[in-house]
């Protein structure tokens, strides 16, 4: 695992080369160098720290999901990261060991397309057969979201940012939406402290467009404190 804050201490640039609309990088708010490196050492801290400190309480999550069905401890899967560029995030495994992703995408396809017909609210997939028991306790808890910290310390993400993109959410994106891939996606961000599963596709992509064009220490501050409430309350997790 490599840990270097200063390597992504960089200019904010995006090039038209990975697919991002032409000036999109104009309609984020300024970033600071100083903003970009105090971000990047936060992440780096906070993560490791937090690793330290959960350590047992991860072992005993891998131990529960060993018990409860076969199948690696971790799910990986291939998201879009700052600059739209690939990575692959980690999470503890809450679905039974290879399902197909398949009623996912035709989830998403659905709300994209048919929103306001099925609703504002950005539900999850109800009695999806493919969760696992404690993959359902690990989701509702955000506990299944612990192993994105290993991404954070390899700058793939950060704390605080939009959500890791999924290759085929791509397709329904308007022009606005991409500014998302200004930043590096995060644990917890604007959608995530302002009502989660209230909040319809498209509501979700205008606030990671949001949060990445007025990327600021006040706006990280508020909402790493409106997380533990947002938690708590255990909405679409």
């Amino acid at each position: 695992m490599s840990i270097d804050a200063g390597t992504h201490c960089t200019e904010l640039t995006l090039l038209d080369a990975r697919g991002l609309p032409q000036g999109m990088h104009e309609q984020a708010i300024p970033t600071s160098r100083e903003w970009e490196c105090a971000k990047r050492v936060f992440d780096v801290i906070l993560a490791s720290v937090v690793l330290v400190l959960l350590s047992p309480l991860l072992a005993l999550v891998a131990l529960v999901i060993r018990l409860d069905s076969s199948g690696p401890l971790l799910f990986r899967q291939e998201r879009y990261g700052r600059g739209r560029k690939p990575f692959v995030v980690f999470k503890f495994r809450s679905m039974h060991d290879g399902v197909s992703p398949d009623a996912h995408r035709r989830y998403i396809a659905q709300l994209a397309t048919a929103e306001d017909e099925v609703g504002p609210g950005l539900k999850k997939l109800v009695d999806d057969p493919r969760v696992t028991r404690v993959g359902r306790l690990l989701r509702r808890t955000s506990l299944d979201e612990l192993p994105q910290l290993v991404n954070v310390l390899r700058g793939e993400m950060s704390i605080v940012g939009p959500r890791p993109a999924l290759a085929y959410e791509l397709e329904f994106y308007e022009r606005e939406h991409y500014a998302r891939f200004l930043v590096r996606p995060g644990l917890t961000g604007l959608w995530q402290v302002r009502g989660r599963s209230e909040i319809g596709f498209h509501g979700m992509l205008a606030l990671d467009a949001e949060y990445a064009r007025t990327s600021a220490p006040r706006v990280d501050a508020v909402i790493l404190l409106r997380t533990p409430l947002a938690i708590l309350r255990g909405k679409a997790a």
